[in-house]
């Protein structure tokens, strides 16, 4: 592998890790040429590198950057939306704007493994970083999960977190990731124009054996959050998705 490779690779996992945050300066070329042992040339194309993925910035004078307006997260972190923003020194936030009770669906019962003519819990949710709005999650909840959320305040900013409390743990998740325009509801919520092109993430979680626990649709405002998605030869997941 071409060094300047190497070197961008662990900038990322460190960038992706917290240990270098968002906003914060990058290490000065010199002191990086020391720490990898390569020359400057080396690690500016590393950072050249970085800056197309779009994790860091250059300013005259000022060096190199984390970006502060987009934040990244590898899916192989089975982590909570509150556990990940406060890694990256964010504060992180929730309020429930609907939920009820609904007769489940076909995609319901094939999804959640279920029977039909039960009810399932549709849950609406607004999740903050640093007080701004970033991402709209909608989730439908089993019928075994639903009496765990019901009892969660409005404000739980950890829905995760407390559902380990109750004895509810997410051991997997599967993801797809494309982009859908903004409904007037997205709109209002997360401040932008109705048809603005939205990061969606649809995800399912089950339990360690296997038990389905919720699926739902995130959609994320545009120039927040960067989902990194790594591969390599040894079968590790962990490309990339930006809006």
């Amino acid at each position: 592998m071409t060094r300047y490779r190497e070197v961008a690779d662990d900038l990322r996992r460190r960038i992706l890790q917290g240990e270098i945050g968002g906003g914060e300066r990058m290490p000065g070329e010199q002191s990086l040429a020391t720490q990898y042992g390569v020359s400057r040339g080396v690690i500016r194309n590393a950072l050249a590198a970085l800056r197309r993925r779009g994790l860091v910035s250059s300013h005259p004078g000022f060096g190199w950057r984390v970006r502060a307006d987009v934040h990244t997260q590898e899916f192989a972190e089975m982590r909570s939306f509150a556990q990940w923003a406060q890694s990256r020194r964010m504060i992180p936030g929730g309020r429930v704007i609907r939920q009820e009770r609904d007769a489940a669906s076909m995609v319901d019962a094939r999804v959640l493994r279920m029977r039909a003519r039960d009810d399932v819990l549709r849950v609406t949710r607004v999740r903050t970083l640093d007080g701004r709005a970033v991402m709209i999650e909608r989730t439908t909840y089993a019928p075994w999960a639903m009496s765990a959320i019901e009892a969660l305040e409005p404000d739980e900013p950890s829905v995760m977190t407390a559902l380990q409390d109750a004895g509810i743990a997410m051991a997997s998740a599967q993801h797809r990731i494309d982009t859908v325009a903004a409904s007037s509801e997205d709109a209002e919520i997360l401040g932008v124009r109705r048809s603005t092109r939205l990061l969606r993430v649809r995800r399912e979680t089950s339990t360690a054996d296997g038990r389905p626990i919720e699926y739902g649709d995130d959609r994320y405002a545009p120039d927040t959050v960067t989902f990194e998605v790594h591969a390599s030869t040894v079968g590790q997941v962990v490309g990339r998705a930006q809006l």
